[in-house]
């Protein structure tokens, strides 16, 4: 029988590309690229080519398990139970803890961008929990949100999409022909470097994207604010800046050319390592080229100075001209209504219990993008009680012990909790700890409604429920059978109810979307000649008077990270070599498909990269294995020895474990990148950010 098509969008990761899904007997058998996509076109990763395989693969979970009765946590120990008994005995245990110790001592985790992302928020409103956490969020994305919201009072992205082509693209801390992330695609970007648009990569290692850029910056980790600041510098002693568009429309230029005379691209280069002329040269190549797209990437965040290093980057964009105009960064037009999140429902005494808020104002403040808890004050009460006891986590789509750094110390906390629940497609690490496990729907089985790119949403696009597989059910049902069960607020309206309210500007309904096809509209430039900037100032703010209310540096200012061969020399002479994490693989998302073989076997090892002239200083050829360690400890990687790095630098893969190791607690410490890092202090005083990149390591063969 000829397999039906059904016209969807892959959500493997959190891209968006436009998929042609064909089904036999009720199973996925075929995933290609839908051509009529008006963003991808037809284009799709690997990932979403395999979606056959992970779709079927005979080790997804497609039962709610319990874990037995008397057995230790990670025994492996389960029994099959029904839906209808999990979320009855799950409900019985939060409302339990709930009267007992009040709601914040209930914590809900979840993965990066997912589709349930806004239904887990609204989940811990409603149940009147401020402890909610992602794994990125003041290490990635939040603080880019919240200084573009404090900026320019919206959210920038690029555009690939309009009649005019970006002459001009400055990749910094980004690698998006390998991540595609948020709407924002590989294909997108391939096209306009196909064009002929002129490029620069500010990064410590040549990535794919850095590799077909005509100028690389390998910045030393950690050191992106100087850089910036320099740019800055050139820019505007130069007279390159965009005088028109600083005149009229940005705020505090005099404060910021004041401010900028001693971030020279000769002290910069002594920080950064790069070139006093090379800096130059790519500052007047990114001013002068119009128009001009800054893609900026999670490595400006996973610092102790994220906010600054991020501020700096939004400034560059604005004195050259680039905000809102075709070709350009354009200010996103949010054509859906929000995502209730039931912010109202959350009560003010419990909100100021949220963990960090007192502290990371612009993490966990009222300020606050997205309120949530510092990370690891999360984990610090789970595993000691300060400041008061988490006693239950509820994890939706997220592998803490893979993806929050120092898995020893999240590995304790979770064996302390009380109950542990995780929703996934597979039995991982974290999964393995937990009191129950759900599964989870994958995309083919999911119904959503997508706004992107992501914050922005200048385009919308329903994905419909196309597939079931076994009890598999999708982490928004689920939530909301624990919310009927638990009496929460708002708990008659559905995850449906909600994408026809986020569509009711258009005029549509999910189901009318899901026929009509995707609702890509011409994007309005300019949009600040109408209305302004939504600013204090109207303007886009180059110095921040929110900034400074809040008792922040209202201009950027360079912080050396508190761990680096400058801070610690001593520490440096045992650890040579600085240490970079989360590099991605176009095979794998996150800590995601290691299980999968048809991805595997294109990426069978965890990889560590060097450069040529280190590794042989060290007597290592590629392909050996190594150990790397830092002053946290040390994993087991092969070497990739390259010229595609700066010498100094060590880039270690990210989110590795073992599924085929089940048996010994899947591989979990053997090559994990976390193990290297540390959730100790100091941390960024505005988003609680703690070094990720930058850190100190050494190398040695195996």
């Amino acid at each position: 029988m000829k397999p039906s098509v059904y016209k969807s969008t892959c959500r493997v990761c959190h891209g968006g590309c436009g998929a042609l899904v064909h089904v036999s007997d009720g199973r996925v058998v075929k995933v290609l690229g839908d051509p009529s996509s008006p963003i991808s076109g037809g284009w799709m990763c690997v990932k979403g080519l395999r979606s056959p395989d992970i779709a079927n693969h005979p080790d997804r979970l497609k039962t709610p398990l319990k874990r037995k009765q008397g057995q230790d946590r990670g025994s492996g120990q389960w029994e099959e139970i029904s839906w209808e008994t999990a979320l009855d005995e799950i409900a019985g245990r939060v409302a339990e803890i709930r009267h007992e110790s009040g709601a914040e001592s209930i914590a809900l985790g979840q993965g990066t961008g997912r589709h349930h992302y806004m239904h887990v928020v609204r989940f811990a409103n409603a149940l009147g929990t401020p402890n909610w956490y992602e794994p990125g969020l003041a290490q990635c994305f939040i603080p880019r949100i919240t200084v573009s919201n404090i900026t320019y009072g919206g959210f920038v992205t690029a555009d690939y999409y309009g009649e005019t082509k970006p002459a001009c693209i400055l990749f910094w801390g980004h690698n998006p022909l390998v991540t595609s992330a948020d709407g924002e695609l590989a294909i997108s970007v391939r096209k306009a470097m196909r064009d002929g648009c002129r490029t620069i990569a500010v990064d410590p290692r040549r990535s794919e994207t850095a590799r077909k850029c005509e100028m690389w910056l390998p910045v030393r980790p950690g050191t992106d604010t100087a850089l910036a600041l320099a740019m800055i510098n050139t820019i505007i002693s130069g007279g390159l800046y965009d005088r028109d568009f600083v005149e009229n429309w940005t705020s505090g230029f005099a404060e910021l050319k004041n401010h900028i005379g001693p971030f020279t691209p000769q002290w910069a280069e002594k920080i950064t390592g790069v070139k006093a002329a090379d800096i130059v040269q790519a500052a007047t190549l990114y001013a002068t080229t119009k128009p001009a797209i800054l893609e900026w990437g999670l490595g400006i965040e996973q610092n102790v100075n994220s906010l600054q290093a991020v501020r700096a980057l939004a400034i560059l964009r604005a004195i050259t001209g680039n905000i809102d105009t075709p070709g350009g960064d354009i200010i996103g037009m949010n054509i859906l209504k929000s995502y209730p999140v039931l912010k109202d429902k959350l009560p003010p005494e419990a909100a100021k219990k949220r963990l960090g808020a007192d502290q990371f104002k612009l993490l966990g403040g009222w300020r606050a993008y997205m309120p949530s808890a510092h990370i690891p004050a999360l984990f610090r009460a789970m595993r000691d009680g300060d400041p008061y006891r988490i006693r239950a986590l509820l994890v939706f789509g997220n592998n803490a012990l893979l993806t929050v750094a120092n898995p020893k110390n999240t590995y304790e906390a979770l064996n302390k909790l009380d109950l542990l629940v995780v929703t996934d497609l597979f039995m991982t690490p974290t999964a393995s700890l937990a009191d129950y496990v759900l599964p989870a729907a994958f995309w083919p089985e999911v119904e959503h409604l997508m706004g992107f790119p992501l914050v922005a949403e200048n385009n919308v696009i329903a994905q419909p429920r196309i597939t079931q597989n076994g009890q598999c059910r999708q982490d928004e049902w689920i939530i909301d059978e624990l919310s009927k069960r638990l009496n929460l607020p708002d708990s008659d309206i559905t995850y449906r109810d909600i994408f026809d309210y986020q569509l009711s500007p258009l005029n549509m309904r999910f189901d009318e979307l899901i026929d009509r096809g995707p609702y890509c509209p011409p994007h309005k430039y300019r949009k600040y000649l109408e209305k302004g900037f939504r600013t204090p100032s109207g303007k886009v703010e180059l110095y921040s008077s929110v900034l400074k209310r809040m008792g922040y540096d209202p201009l950027p200012t360079y912080l050396e990270p508190p761990e680096s061969p400058m801070s610690t020399p001593e520490l440096h002479e045992d650890y040579p070599f600085v240490l970079i994490t989360g590099s991605r693989k176009a095979e794998f998302f996150h800590s995601e498909h290691r299980q999968v073989e048809s991805l595997r076997k294109l990426s069978p090892d965890p990889c560590a990269e060097m450069h040529v002239s280190a590794a042989s200083d060290l007597g290592i050829a590629d392909g050996d294995w190594i150990i790397v360690s830092s002053p946290r400890g040390q994993i087991s990687m092969k070497a990739k020895v390259t010229e595609n790095i700066h010498p100094s630098v060590v880039s270690v893969e990210h989110g590795w474990w073992f599924p085929e190791k089940a048996g010994e607690g899947f591989g979990l410490f053997e090559s994990n990148a976390n193990v290297l890092t540390s959730d100790s202090p100091p941390y960024n005083t505005a988003f609680g950010s703690y070094q990720l990149r930058g850190l100190l390591c050494s190398v040695r063969k195996k």
